[in-house]
Formats: C-alpha cells, structure tokens, sequence
C-alpha cells in the first residue's frame, strides 16, 4: 500500500526542507489549508506536489469519503462492538431525521441538551454550590478536564475540579478546601461499573455526609445503568444518559460536558458545538488537498508510517491548552493503536505513533533539547492562536508567538558546522579547541514541523480544533484498516486488577501468580501495604 511513497521518500530523504522554499516562492500558501478563519501549515515539511498526491491517493483507494458517509448516517462502523459510531450527531441537532436502531438520534440529543441546559442553569443560578467536581477516568475525564481549563476566560460559574486517579491523593487533594455541604458532584460512568470512579464516588459521598451536606442533591449522574445509579442515590431527573454510539473518548459534546456547560454557560457551550459542527461540514464537502482533517492525517501518516518517526509531539502554545497533549494521547493512542486490520488479520504496517507534548513555552526549558539536537527525528505540532484574551498583556502574547514560529523555524535551518566556528572562532577560539566547542552548537535543522493558528481561542475554536483531530484520527484509521472506535487493548489490566485486588488485600494469596508479581506483593506486604 505504501510502495510508491516509500520510494519517494527514498529520493527526498538528504533534501533540504528549506530548498523547497528557494524554489517555490508561494510554497507556504501551496502547503497550507485553511477553514474558518484557522490556517493549517504543513509546508516545513518534505511533503510536495508528487508526494502530496500520492497521500492523497490513499484516501481514495482507502474509500475514505463512503467510510466517512457511513459513519456520519449512523452505519455500524464499529464493527468490532457492532455499534454507531454518531459524536458528529451531539453537535448536529437539526439536521436530517438520522435512525439508529429505530430510534430518533436526533430528538434524543436534543432532549437530553435540553435536560442538560435546564440543569446547569439551575446550578449557575441557584447560589447554592462554589465548587463542581467531575468524577471519571478516561474520555469522562481528559475530555472535559482540557475542556474546562481551556476556556477559562469564559468561565463564569461555580469552580470546577476533575478527580480520576483510584489514587487517594487525588480526591483528598481536591476537596481539601471545598465545603461538603457547598460542592456538586458529577459522577460519570456509563456502566456505573468503572472501579477508579466509583471508589471515588462514594469517598464522595462518604465526605459529603460526614461534612453534613445532602447526598440527594449534591449528586448528578452520566450513566446509562439507571438501576445502579438509583441504587447509589442519584434520583433519575439528575441522572443524564448517552447512548452506546458515543464512544468515551468522543463524548464530551453530550452529556460529559455537563461540568464544561456549567462552568461557562450553556449559550457558549453551544458555540462549541457549533465549531464542531462547523469542522464536521468542512470535512465533508472540502476536497482532500483543502481538507484540515485530511491533510493532519496524511501529513502524520507520512511522518511515521513513511518516515518512521516513531513519536509525534504537539505542542500548543496555548497555556490554556496545556492539556490538550494528554488528551491527544488517548484520541490518538487508544483509537488506532491496534495490530490487528479490520478483517481480524495482522496490520502489515505500523498503526499509531506515540503522542507526547506540552505547553510552549516550557517546553522549551525541557525536552527541546532532544527535538532540536537529539539523534532521532521528532515531527512536530505546533498550535497557536494570532491573538490572546489579555489585552494588557499583550506583549507577553507576542512573545509567545515570536517563540513558537522562531522554533519551527530553527527545527527546519538548523545551525550547520561553519556558522558554529564562526562563532567560536569570534569567541577567540582556536585549533582543535574551536572545533570541538563548535560541534556542540551545531543543529542538523531539516527536522519536520505544522502549525496550526487560529484567531483567538474561544468556545467556537475550541470546537473546530477538537473536531479537526477527530477526524485526523478516522482518516489514519481509515487508511491503515483498523477499527478506530473499540479499545480491547484496555481490558486485561483491568480483568487482572480485579483478579489481584483480594491479593493486594491479603485476603487470597499469590498462588498462581509469576514469581515477579508474587515478590511485589510479598514487598508491599512486609512494608505494611
């Protein structure tokens, strides 16, 4: 499948990047997408015209375009689970009649919004809670945790706190200075099964009684199990369902948004999605070489099944979308980190690469080092927004943005071996002294890099940037073969977490187990664990 543009690769591997700009004075307008007001620049890379259209043909040969029509009326994509995959319908609630097992998908988002619009108008307005704290793990909690730290200029209900780790630091950390009897609880399960949020459920629950507060209505549920959710005390009218097309890490569009719309509102969670919606139409009528979606996804595909880079870094010079690096890292690593193709045989190919980042500009001060001067090749993401939400700071915007295009600049020049003894040798260095003080300032440069600008970042952007990766994410699945919407690669751990429990306990011993996991536990045991 990948034949032709491994032998591209092979022609243009020792080209310079920059070489490409001498010959082509309009390279960065031919090398770039743009919808909405947002701007993808793909142009510091190797790809050109032939390469380009040779990614592109893989979205044909693949059947990406009746793939991505299949999912969006509600086919059975998932074919794994036997199950929709519909997060383009949260964010689409007046569109065409859309059926999935006889049932109104559309008049079930539009009830449930609704439910959820009247609720946390109800909590911003009441006066009775300071602090929300969502209770999840997974797509219950990256999602709308990133959510809420992104759009903090919005912000303007009570506090929102996030606890996912089975970790106890965690959920006493949190509610250290929160009033037991003031704070809102979101448990968010869809089996109401999940161990790490229902232990923390019911510490919950267990301070809120101790502190004299009101279980009854200090309590919300995102769940489907209704019996269990009764059972914990959560009275059906605060509990808010989805259905088993929405997959955890595509779900904060619905009902694990709750915590997003009341900390901002739900008018401005509506332009969320609103900007979702907006990117889902751009991915459904642009053609592949103006498509965002599509040329994020080509242009990975590139860099790691063609190139080999095994990492991808993003790096959001955002501080507000700090979190987003982790969040990418389960859309991305969950979805198409498989080795199996659809047709149950082995992928025959590399599936994703592994996702890491952080925040410009401290990144800067960390890792950098190896992306610049590190032996092995990191493509990188770049995000940034032409303008900020602090007016009085706006020279501190400046420099941000003078910063995240000076290093997608320095990835690609480089410093090569003649400017470093130019420079040392201004020092008044000499001889073997110079040189080998030289080397060490080198930069080999010709290392990959997109950037992502957009005007500001606000509730609509924010939509627009979570849908663009969305769909980045289908394309490469689409592409490789794979399922991207199950994720069996979860299960073991936990089968085996449950199974060791009693272990951990001391209840059971450790018969049966490998020697390594019997000598951890006689470790912790001895140590009081």
């Amino acid at each position: 499948m990948f034949d032709d543009l491994k032998r591209l690769r092979g022609a243009v591997e020792n080209r310079r990047i920059e070489s490409l700009f001498a010959e082509d004075a309009e390279r960065a307008a031919a090398f770039s997408a743009s919808c909405g007001g947002m701007l993808f620049d793909y142009s510091k890379t190797q790809i050109d015209a032939e390469i380009r259209a040779a990614l592109v043909s893989l979205c044909d040969a693949a059947g990406v375009a009746a793939r991505r029509e299949a999912m969006i009326s509600g086919e059975r994509v998932n074919e794994t689970e036997g199950r929709a995959v519909l997060h383009t319908a949260l964010r689409d609630r007046d569109g065409e009649d859309l059926f999935v097992g006889g049932e109104d998908v559309r008049a079930g988002v539009r009830s449930t919004l609704s439910r959820m619009r009247k609720f946390s108008g109800e909590v911003r307005s009441s006066g009775q809670y300071d602090d929300v704290v969502n209770i999840g793990i997974g797509g219950s909690d990256l999602g709308p945790a990133m959510a809420v730290l992104a759009l903090a200029p919005f912000h303007d209900g009570p506090r929102c706190h996030f606890v996912s780790n089975v970790d106890g630091a965690h959920i006493q950390d949190t509610l250290k200075g929160l009033d037991p009897k003031r704070t809102l609880f979101i448990v968010a399960s869809k089996t109401f099964t999940t161990i790490e949020t229902m232990t923390n459920a019911r510490t919950a629950r267990d301070w809120v009684v101790a502190g004299g507060g009101d279980p009854g209505t200090q309590f919300a549920a995102l769940s489907t199990a209704a019996e269990d959710v009764a059972d914990f005390g959560i009275a059906a009218e605060r509990m808010f369902s989805f259905e088993d097309w929405v997959g955890g890490r595509y779900s904060m569009w619905g009902p694990i948004g709750l915590s997003l719309m009341i900390a901002i509102g739900a008018e401005n969670f509506d332009q969320f999605l609103a900007g979702g919606k907006a990117m889902d139409d751009h991915f459904r009528s642009a053609p592949w070489e103006q498509n965002l979606p599509v040329m994020l996804a080509l242009t990975g595909i590139w860099h790691h099944q063609i190139c080999g880079h095994p990492t991808r870094a993003v790096l959001p010079y955002d501080q507000r979308l700090s979190r987003l690096p982790a969040y990418l890292q389960q859309l991305e690593m969950e979805s198409n980190g498989k080795s199996v193709a659809m047709d149950g045989q082995a992928l025959n190919c590399t599936s994703g690469p592994v996702v890491w980042g952080e925040a410009g500009t401290n990144g800067q001060h960390a890792f950098y080092q190896l992306i610049h001067q590190g032996t092995g090749v990191v493509p990188c993401e770049f995000l940034v927004a032409a303008r900020g939400h602090e007016p009085a700071l706006v020279h501190h915007h400046q420099l941000l943005v003078a910063n995240c295009l000076a290093q997608s600049e320095a990835l690609m020049r480089g410093r090569p071996i003649e400017v470093a003894r130019a420079r040392m040798a201004a020092k008044g260095l000499e001889g073997a002294e110079l040189e080998r003080q030289a080397r060490h300032r080198v930069f080999p440069g010709n290392r990959p890099s997109t950037t992502l600008i957009y005007p500001q970042l606000t509730p609509f952007v924010f939509g627009q940037i979570i849908a663009l990766y969305e769909h980045r994410v289908f394309v490469e699945g689409v592409i490789l073969g794979i399922n991207s919407y199950d994720q069996w690669g979860v299960e073991l751990g936990k089968e085996l977490a449950t199974s060791l429990g009693p272990v951990v306990e001391g209840k059971e011993s450790t018969a049966g187990k490998d020697g390594s996991t019997a000598a951890l536990v006689a470790f912790i045991h001895a140590q009081g664990g």
